[in-house]
């Protein structure tokens, strides 16, 4: 009897091998369930196989296949970042790739002073959200609690 894994360790994330394939995917950050599907069609591993039922090639052609999807015939529709400003390329991130990426691109728009980095320098809403009541403002997110404190009465007479 083969020893099965339990716990599946792929791009930084621990992945629980009783779950089937598109399902454990999807705890990867980055991958959508869009994606998971077309990820595995495109190798045509079976509906109801679970992560742990695989092999070590298959583990590795998916890793491979999330890497560089173009190459298995996914859509570039559902790949998370279309055409990259530095290269121009359809690409694919996942876990700390998309964070550093997302990360080096609100520092860009901060630095070039648009519209979207000012108001990323400043923590105030970006896509059209009313601000008035809800929001960033001067004090934080949160901002100072207004309540209303007891007076001390004076002892003694009037």
């Amino acid at each position: 009897m083969q020893m099965e894994k339990k716990i599946i360790r792929m791009f930084g994330t621990d992945l629980d091998g009783s779950l089937r394939v598109d399902r454990a995917l999807m705890k990867i950050k980055g991958i959508s369930f869009s994606f998971a599907q077309a990820v595995r069609r495109a190798l045509n591993i079976p509906f109801n196989k679970k992560l742990q039922e695989l092999s070590e090639e298959e583990l590795k052609q998916i890793e491979e296949c999330i890497r560089d999807p173009s190459k298995f015939g996914i859509p570039s529709y559902l790949y998370n970042r279309r055409k990259d400003l530095e290269t121009g390329r359809d690409l694919h991130l996942v876990s700390s790739e998309l964070e550093m990426r997302k990360k080096l691109d609100i520092e860009f728009l901060k630095s070039i002073k648009c519209y979207r980095g000012i108001r990323h320098m400043y923590g105030f809403k970006l896509r059209g959200q009313r601000t008035r009541s809800r929001g960033a403002h001067f004090y934080g997110r949160i901002g100072p609690v207004v309540g209303v404190s007891k007076k001390e009465k004076k002892k003694g007479g009037s």
